[in-house]
């Protein structure tokens, strides 16, 4: 974004979303924290009006619920909803659709044709009578599969029947809502007018918004429900998953707007079908939908890689002619402190997630209304057509004027259908990226983790905080203006929402000084800030191959092709983990190293010709102490370790995926991991995906979903074993791939990398890979379950052949896809 753009964006005002009262103020304007928040004390008297006077407190909601000016939601823009008898009409649509109907009708086919070839079918008489039999048997199939289609549509989708009810569900949620985010909900005031001209003309074509917002806290659905509703415009279709669909909540949710799908389809094809056509239906009623791009939460703070589920539902249905047009919003939901980070630690330390239930719900509930957890900052980047985007792809993928004109049954275009679900994916995060705006929190915490020693002063804190501002807005980022209040009361403010939990402070010393309580729970703020500096971040990281060496200037600096290398090497390692500029590898890199060299961070050399030929520390940035160098590896770093350890415990010979934490964790305290986020599940799964689509390691997974994925390392990169010993030896393809990811590594003040490590580092992952081995051949012998069912230890032929099967498949896709591999 360009300077005079950004200025624009940030200059506009805010809206303030506070109960009933909408405010304009500067762009993330924060209350003095003189000022008492009145709201916040009304909702206190409300509660107490609750417990003394029950009867009159129920009466002024009922005048609150029966509306009056946009309380009533009657001049919605957007198509009719909330009426007497709606549920029942979407029911009737999804269960007349063609595509639905034709599956139907194949299913039982293919039921008629299995009982004739096992003769279940009633011998005939005669062959008249045989065609009665078997066609009042392919009724009866029809029909009961007719029900059991109906019951699923009844228990997905959503049910907008009452105005009475989003009436008051709107004001109890508010309620609710404004107790934890006592700050309210800011929206930028051009952004709103922007999408309510494009609903209006989206209305006259009667064609759907597809909202796809980030997903960071179940808030995300409710702050977006609560815009929609007070802004005027058609709520939402939320697609949640069923795991929400739990008594008395779930009813209320599907109401409210939910529809509700299975986690995973499996090889259900009528169900998959009754999902495509409930989207086709609300596609073509010119419905708004909304869809998580991210499928779950995100709980390392983060932008996740997109899942495609509903994505491809949607695309089918423009792509098979059945949907003219839809309009892809992507949006971007930013916290000053979410509810869920703490719950999210133990979930990515290991521990299984909780099953939801009313009383969990209930009782967090409770705690909900005593925080004060600041604001939620909900933007909305300009909607875009996804007939203009898809017809633009196409051309440049196939050659082919339009979509419409293209067989997607055919082989190769399923190819290209794939890059488009992709690229339409990564557009969508990548424009979530380019409207967050960069909370007080999340300057904090990325400060307080990127800092060498054990904390840090205020007026050093607000130095870093200020430095770390400017670097956002040069990058093109959104930084939350903070209105008329000096910087140091805004990181006050932040400090008081991280909490004591978070954050602690050290007092009677020269100045207040601040330390990191919790950094695995604060790295869900800084990792809010990493997709703006990632190119400087590998660009550093594979400097500190020589950096780390020590010695002087000379000995530090890199050749240009190494450093190149590095980050290639790098960049493919982290494909799943971050998004990046799709101007490819050669001119994002030759712009990282022109921003850094302008920042006077590092030096570089160059020939006759002005070709790059050596990168190194600027003696500004040395003299400085590498602060802001060391920033920037600080913050690519906790990764590094991360997929380090993955590759380390694959010495072990393929320890299952959930076994990875006591090796972790070991290494961290015995001082060869320096970050215990690293023993993080989800940035290791990642990692195990990123090898397998490598092929480092194979993957068996069987259709019964009771029994856990296997794997086991590659013939090719297995690692060797002593002869004489048997003990696994620092050497072979895996152990050099281990040691390339080494290398850009931090070094602690209680580690070095060298042979002491190796050695102990291969000597635990072997011992824990022998005890894995054990368990796995236990419990087959000895009728071990795991997770439900045996997990047999080796695999059968027919296994055998799969696997040989899916992995020439694998290596064939590599090779068409021509992208940079490990």
């Amino acid at each position: 974004m360009a300077p005079d753009d950004r200025d624009r964006h940030d200059s506009a005002p805010d809206l303030r979303i506070l109960g009933d009262r909408i405010t304009l103020q500067p762009s993330g304007f924060i209350e003095p924290p003189k000022d008492k928040d009145e709201k916040d004390e009304a909702l206190m008297k409300n509660v107490a009006r609750f417990r003394s006077e029950p009867l009159r407190f129920l009466r002024d909601v009922s005048l609150y619920v029966s509306g009056t000016g946009w309380r009533a939601y009657d001049d919605v823009i957007g198509q009719p909803i909330f009426y007497n008898g709606f549920s029942e009409h979407i029911k009737t649509q999804v269960m007349s659709a063609t595509v639905l109907q034709t599956k139907i009708a194949q299913l039982a086919d293919l039921r008629i044709s299995v009982e004739e070839k096992q003769g279940l079918l009633p011998p005939p008489s005669s062959g008249r009578e045989y065609e009665i039999r078997k066609a009042k048997r392919r009724a009866e199939l029809v029909q009961g599969l007719q029900e059991v289609a109906e019951h699923l549509t009844d228990n997905m989708i959503c049910k907008f029947e009452s105005k009475t009810f989003i009436r008051g569900a709107y004001y109890l949620v508010t309620q609710l809502l404004l107790r934890a985010y006592h700050q309210g909900i800011h929206v930028s005031s051009e952004e709103v007018l922007r999408l309510r001209n494009v609903a209006e003309e989206a209305e006259k074509k009667k064609q759907s918004i597809i909202f796809l917002p980030c997903h960071r806290s179940h808030v995300d659905y409710v702050a977006q429900q609560l815009l929609c509703y007070r802004l005027g415009l058609a709520l939402p279709v939320v697609v949640a998953g069923d795991n929400l669909n739990f008594p008395l909540v779930g009813s209320f949710l599907q109401h409210a707007g939910a529809m509700y799908i299975r986690r995973s389809f499996g090889d259900d094809q009528l169900y998959t079908t009754l999902v495509q056509a409930y989207i086709d239906v609300l596609l073509q009623g010119g419905y708004n939908l909304e869809c998580f791009i991210e499928g779950g939460r995100s709980r390392t703070g983060k932008l996740l890689p997109p899942k495609f589920g509903i994505l491809s539902f949607v695309l089918d249905s423009l792509l098979s002619g059945r949907v003219e047009d839809a309009i892809i919003c992507p949006v971007s939901t930013q916290y000053d402190k979410v509810i869920e980070t703490e719950g999210y630690v133990t979930e990515l330390l290991g521990v299984p997630k909780k099953k939801e239930n009313l009383a969990d719900f209930l009782s967090g509930g409770s705690n909900v209304l005593s925080l004060r957890l600041g604001r939620v900052d909900v933007r909305f980047h300009e909607p875009w057509s996804l007939r203009g985007f898809i017809d633009d792809q196409i051309s440049r993928l196939s050659k082919v004027p339009s979509a419409i004109h293209v067989d997607w049954t055919d082989t190769k275009n399923q190819v290209v259908r794939q890059k488009l679900l992709r690229t339409l994916g990564y557009k969508v995060l990548a424009d979530i990226n380019d409207v967050s705006v960069v909370m007080p929190t999340a300057l904090i915490g990325t400060v307080l983790l990127t800092l060498r020693g054990r904390g840090v002063g205020r007026a050093e804190l607000i130095r870093r905080v200020e430095w770390l501002t400017e670097r956002v807005r040069a990058k093109g980022g959104r930084v939350a203006h903070f209105g008329n209040l000096p910087l140091s009361d805004v990181i006050e403010r932040g400090l008081e929402v991280l909490g004591k939990d978070l954050v602690g402070v050290v007092e009677g010393l020269a100045e207040p000084t601040y330390y990191a309580v919790d950094r695995f729970q604060l790295s869900f703020y800084r990792n809010m800030t990493i997709h703006l500096f990632i190119s400087e971040a590998l660009v550093a990281a594979a400097l500190y191959t020589k950096v780390k060496q020590g010695g002087g200037p000379a000995i530090q600096d890199i050749p240009y092709k190494e450093l190149r290398d590095q980050v290639l090497f790098l960049s493919s390692l982290f494909r799943g983990e971050f998004i990046y500029s799709g101007e490819g590898l050669q001119v994002n890199l030759e712009r990282t190293l022109a921003g850094l060299e302008a920042d006077n961070i590092i030096m570089i050399e160059r020939d006759e010709q002005r070709n790059i030929t050596k990168i190194g520390l600027s003696d500004a940035e040395r003299a400085a102490g590498r602060e802001n160098y060391d920033f920037y590896c600080f913050l690519i770093w906790p990764f590094i370790e991360a997929s380090w350890l993955a590759a380390v415990s694959l010495m072990g010979l393929t320890p299952p995926l959930g076994q990875k934490d006591d090796l972790g964790k070991t290494l961290y305290h015995q001082g060869d991991l320096s970050y215990f986020e690293a023993v993080n599940k989800e940035t290791l799964k990642n990692s195990y995906q990123r090898f397998e689509e490598e092929g480092i390691i194979q993957v068996v997974r069987s259709k019964d979903s009771r029994i856990p994925p296997r794997l086991r390392v590659s013939p090719e990169w297995r690692p060797r074993r002593d002869e004489v010993t048997g003990n696994l030896t620092a050497s072979g393809k895996l152990w050099d791939f281990t040691e390339k990811i080494a290398s850009s590594r931090r070094e602690g003040k209680n580690r070095r990398d060298g042979a002491t490590v190796s050695t102990r580092v291969i000597r635990l992952t072997d011992e824990l890979g022998q005890k894995l081995w054990e368990e796995a051949v236990r419990g087959v012998d000895g009728g071990k379950k795991a997770k439900g069912l045996n997990a047999p230890a080796r695999l059968s032929a027919e296994e055998e052949r799969v696997l040989e099967r899916s992995q020439r498949e694998k290596k064939k896709r590599r090779t068409l896809e021509g992208r940079a591999h490990l």
